[in-house]
């Protein structure tokens, strides 16, 4: 039997009758966070986090089953300018500490296609929990060639959030008040 490309997406072998779900670690060296926003009408500001860990656990018999879990420092913001980096994580904002962190645990996955999925989760930022969907697909999963083969898969997601949502709407809706996401990362199966 054939499972379709989603369904396989994190197993190159076949499975038992029963399967158990596998872990796979994100590999925080190849995964990142991009979000966007509009600038007073002006232009289109790009900033990053990364530092992200978290696990899948993939279920191949019944995808649907998985679960993702992913955490990262908010002060592993990007932005490319010191001084907006100092505003973001000043009381404007996150009044942000060393140690803060975001957090995104599934609650539901929809598959949607062969290498999609509709991934439900609580969102943790800035100390507001809120339920959010991302837009998933499998980018690719092989053995990887620089790891002995071993099995490997890439993930995009993306959303759509209101920052103010998230105690973060200062000067909106002038600077706009959404927010684009867009998530690209690896896992590897822990072995």
């Amino acid at each position: 039997m054939k499972y379709a490309l989603w369904g396989a997406a994190l197993s190159l072998a076949a499975t038992a009758a029963v399967a158990e779900p596998e872990k796979y670690t994100l590999d925080p060296s190849h995964s990142q966070i991009l979000f966007s926003y509009n600038h007073l009408g002006y232009s289109t500001t790009y900033n990053l986090f990364s530092g992200i860990e978290g696990e899948i656990m993939f279920d191949e018999e019944d995808p649907a089953n998985s679960s993702v879990s992913v955490s990262f420092p908010v002060m592993s913001m990007y932005t490319g300018w010191e001084k907006r980096f100092e505003h973001f994580m000043s009381d404007d904002f996150f009044g942000a500490e060393d140690g803060d962190m975001v957090t995104f645990d599934s609650t539901g996955i929809e598959v949607t296609g062969d290498t999609t999925a509709k991934i439900t989760g609580d969102l943790t930022l800035n100390d507001v929990t809120k339920s959010v969907v991302l837009d998933a697909e499998m980018t690719k999963k092989a053995g990887h060639p620089m790891k002995d083969g071993q099995p490997w898969a890439g993930f995009d997601a993306s959303t759509t959030l209101l920052r103010s949502d998230y105690n973060l709407g200062k000067f909106a809706p002038a600077v706009s008040d959404e927010v684009e996401i867009m998530i690209s990362i690896e896992a590897g199966k822990a072995e």
